[in-house]
């Protein structure tokens, strides 16, 4: 992991809906409020799915990019 402003970096490659989203909500904690974390899968749902969930859990959605692999990376600050 290459970017300081990541807490975490959850390598959900290869896992299919809901799986990312699962990860996610369990390893939320595992990060500070305030910090980053990230969530990288191929999943094309995820592109819907991690946004959306920021919203129903009052967390922030900071953004897209890709992990050096060139693999989509979603972006989440925790807020609470």
């Amino acid at each position: 992991m290459s970017d300081p402003e990541i807490g975490l970096e959850l390598d959900c490659r290869g896992m299919l809906c809901p799986r990312p989203i699962i990860e996610l909500a369990k390893h939320l904690t595992d990060v500070a409020v305030g910090d980053q974390i990230a969530v990288v899968t191929e999943d094309i749902a995820a592109g819907v799915d991690v946004p959306a969930w920021c919203r129903m859990r009052d967390q922030e959605y900071v953004g897209a990019d890709n992990a050096e692999d060139g693999v989509p990376r979603y972006r989440v600050r925790r807020l609470s």
